[in-house]
């Protein structure tokens, strides 16, 4: 097997590397010069493969590393990360398999420690905070797990961050009651409680 030609990754310090005319692997540009991967270069089946299983993997475990020193992340949002910067799908995958058993992934710890600082710092309805961590590809049965560790009661945050933000206000005022509800929809709770809500607000 012969390396036909290489290229550059537009904004990437990535190499695409093609053998015998078809594309074989992308790789970190040091790695690539480590390895002596230039063109009309011979390249065996045992190297290729150890290319693909041990260097390939090792610099994108790296680099999900490097991710996770400035900010805690999920599952999902590390293969993004790791293919954006240019790593293909399959080794992006094998370097975040090998995080997760060593224990430097976890989506149940993530999602647990996301719903912390979350209800610490904004009041969100369930359904809120359930699409937040669906967004970052957290799976339903986390979800639904990480939820059940906290007592939430819709109608309680709701009532409460109503008053705080709207305490001051005459809630008769049927402008404010609008804009009461609209807040609370905003924030994910239901018809149901922003009605509710309000409801009480007028009576206290």
């Amino acid at each position: 097997m012969t390396i036909t030609s290489v290229e550059k990754v537009r904004d990437k310090d990535m190499v695409r590397v093609f053998i015998d005319n078809n594309y074989s692997f992308t790789i970190p540009n040091e790695d690539y010069i480590k390895n002596n991967l230039y063109e009309e270069t011979e390249i065996s089946e045992e190297k290729l493969l150890l290319i693909r299983t041990k260097i390939l993997v090792k610099a994108a475990r790296e680099k999900a590393v490097r991710y996770l020193t400035f900010k805690d992340r999920s599952e999902s949002e590390i293969l993004k990360k790791l293919k954006e910067a240019g790593f293909d799908a399959d080794v992006a995958q094998t370097a975040i398999n090998e995080l997760k058993t060593i224990g430097y992934l976890d989506d149940n710890r993530y999602a647990l420690k996301y719903l912390t600082e979350r209800i610490r710092t904004k009041a969100l309805s369930k359904r809120s905070l359930a699409y937040e961590l669906k967004n970052k590809g957290i799976d339903a049965e986390i979800i639904e797990k990480a939820l059940s560790e906290f007592e939430i009661d819709d109608y309680e945050v709701a009532l409460r961050e109503a008053r705080r933000k709207f305490g001051k206000y005459d809630i008769s005022d049927i402008k404010i009651e609008q804009k009461v509800y609209r807040f609370l929809l905003h924030r994910g709770f239901s018809y149901e409680i922003a009605r509710k809500v309000t409801g009480e607000m007028k009576q206290s």
